[in-house]
């Protein structure tokens, strides 16, 4: 088997599974979980989570935006929130580089990969809402990012670092319309943290 040539074939994809990997190489589904698994040990597969694997080299030219997509696959559904999407939209001057953080409506999880933290919180499905698809990225707005963040906050389940945010990028308007789906503590904590709400 030339290695090179069958790798050739998973070079570029979001992520690929054994069965990828199976077609790739023309071997049986059981080789190529082994194979996949013998591959992590190597350093020529980065396993995302339990078959779901990137080629290392593509690890490593992963850009921003391709983390966020990686996070969308990861847990589905999801999309991208909190401190992550404030980022994105530049409300926040803090920068986060090893982790992404979601909103999904059926459980908390963390996925480590190649040194980067992938954190889905969980959200109750009324509060499921506020996200569009942008760029092939399911991404809440900025507004919606905020008062999750908020939500989260205000039962201590989230930090939040309140200096590095610059309000005055957000849409009051937007915000209290948010809020109206959520409880009374959110709307106090959102209140506190944006002052012109």
């Amino acid at each position: 088997m030339n290695r090179t040539l069958e790798l050739q074939k998973l070079r570029g994809k979001p992520f690929f599974t054994a069965a990828d990997v199976a077609g790739a190489f023309g071997i049986k589904p059981e080789s190529a979980w082994v194979t996949c698994s013998r591959y992590v040990k190597d350093g020529i597969f980065v396993r995302l989570k339990n078959n779901f694997y990137l080629l290392t080299e593509d690890w490593r030219n992963v850009s921003r935006e391709g983390l966020l997509r990686i996070a969308n696959y990861l847990q589905v559904p999801s999309y991208i929130s909190f401190m992550t999407a404030l980022s994105y939209y530049d409300v926040t001057t803090q920068v986060q580089r090893d982790f992404v953080e979601s909103a999904a409506p059926r459980r908390s999880v963390i996925f480590r990969a190649g040194g980067t933290e992938f954190d889905f919180y969980k959200l109750d499905k009324r509060y499921y809402f506020g996200f569009e698809k942008k760029g092939g990225i399911f991404m809440a707005s900025k507004e919606k990012a905020f008062v999750d963040a908020a939500y989260l906050y205000s039962f201590g389940k989230y930090r939040i670092d309140t200096a590095s945010l610059d309000t005055g990028k957000l849409d009051a308007g937007k915000i209290r319309q948010i809020l109206k789906a959520f409880p009374g503590k959110t709307v106090d904590a959102a209140g506190k943290i944006c002052k012109t709400l």
